[in-house]
C-alpha cells in the first residue's frame, strides 16, 4: 500500500536575520516513523491554496506554536496573552474547515487542541496561572521530553486507544487551555485539575483526535506510548487513500473508452 501524504501546518520564524517556513523536526520524525509522508504546509497560503494544497493529502496535523488571538472566540485580549499570528490564525483555521469538508483524518498537537476547538465554536483560557491556577504544573519548563504530569483518559475513547492506556505521563509546555468544549467534541482526557488535556469528535466516523501535550517530542523513545497516535493518524489516513484510490480506479475503468476515443480524435 502507498505510504499516505501527512499534511503539518507550518510556521513563520526569522531565524538568522531570514525570514523561514517549516516545523520543528520532531513533527516530520514522528510521522516518517508511523509510515506517513510528511508534507510542510507554509501559513502564507491563502484559503484558495490551501484547497489545492490538500489534493493528495491523505491526513493532517495542526502543529503547536503562538497563542490564538483571543477575537476570534470573542474575547478581548488578556494582558499576558503571548504575540498571536493572525496569518497563521487564519491559514490554520482554513486547514482544518478545508480537512473536515474533505473528511481528512486530523491529529491536534497543543496549539492544535486549541484550534480544533475555536474552529469548532469553544472558547480559551488565554493564560492558565492568571484565569485557572492550580497545583498542576502546566508549564514548568525543562527538557521537551520530560514527563511532568499524568493525564486520565476515557476508556474506549479514540485516545485511549491508540496510547494503549487509560493513564499516561506527559510534557507539558503551555499557557492556554480548553475552557468551553466546541460542538461536536467530547473530552477524553483531563488532568488531576480536570483541564482538558484531550478531545475528539463526538461522531466516531470522523476521524478527529487532538492533545494537548507534545508527543511528537518522544518520537526516539521506540516504546512510547505517544507513538501511537501518529500510528493511528496514518492508519485511518491510509485507509482513506486506500479508498479514493478504488474509486479513482473505478472511475478511469467507467470513463476508459470515451477517454480512448476522444484522444484519438484530438490525435488526429
Amino acid at each position: 500500500m502507498t505510504a499516505p501524504r501527512i499534511a503539518l501546518s507550518g510556521v513563520l520564524r526569522t531565524w538568522d536575520a531570514a525570514e523561514r517556513t517549516g516545523v520543528n523536526g520532531a513533527y516530520v520524525r514522528s510521522v516518517l516513523g508511523a509510515g506517513g509522508v510528511p508534507i510542510i504546509l507554509p501559513p502564507l497560503l491563502d484559503a484558495a491554496l490551501v484547497e489545492r494544497a490538500l489534493d493528495g493529502i491523505d491526513g493532517v496535523v495542526l502543529t503547536g506554536g503562538e497563542d490564538i488571538h483571543p477575537g476570534l472566540y470573542g474575547a478581548e485580549p488578556s494582558p499576558h496573552l503571548y504575540p498571536p499570528s493572525r496569518e497563521r490564525d487564519l491559514f490554520e483555521l482554513g486547514l482544518f474547515a478545508a480537512a473536515r469538508e474533505r473528511a481528512l483524518p486530523i491529529l491536534g498537537i497543543c496549539r492544535g487542541i486549541q484550534l480544533v476547538n475555536v474552529g469548532l465554536g469553544g472558547t480559551l483560557f488565554q493564560d492558565l496561572p492568571s484565569e485557572r491556577p492550580s497545583s498542576v504544573a502546566h508549564d514548568p519548563g525543562g527538557a521537551r521530553q520530560a514527563r511532568t504530569h499524568e493525564v486520565r483518559l476515557e476508556p474506549g475513547s479514540r485516545a485511549a486507544e491508540a496510547l494503549g492506556r487509560t493513564r499516561v505521563a506527559v510534557n507539558s509546555f503551555h499557557h492556554q487551555a480548553i475552557d468551553r468544549l466546541g460542538t461536536g467534541l467530547v473530552a477524553t482526557g483531563w488532568t488531576e485539575d480536570e483541564l482538558i488535556e484531550a478531545a475528539e469528535s463526538e461522531d466516531r466516523s470522523t476521524w478527529l483526535l487532538a492533545v494537548q501535550w507534545h508527543p511528537e517530542e518522544m518520537h526516539a523513545d521506540m516504546a512510547a506510548p505517544e507513538r501511537g497516535l501518529f500510528r493511528a493518524l496514518v492508519e485511518a489516513a491510509s485507509g482513506r487513500a486506500a479508498a479514493s484510490g478504488a474509486s479513482a480506479r473505478r472511475a478511469l475503468g467507467e470513463s476508459g473508452p470515451t477517454s480512448t476515443r476522444s484522444e484519438t480524435g484530438v490525435g488526429r
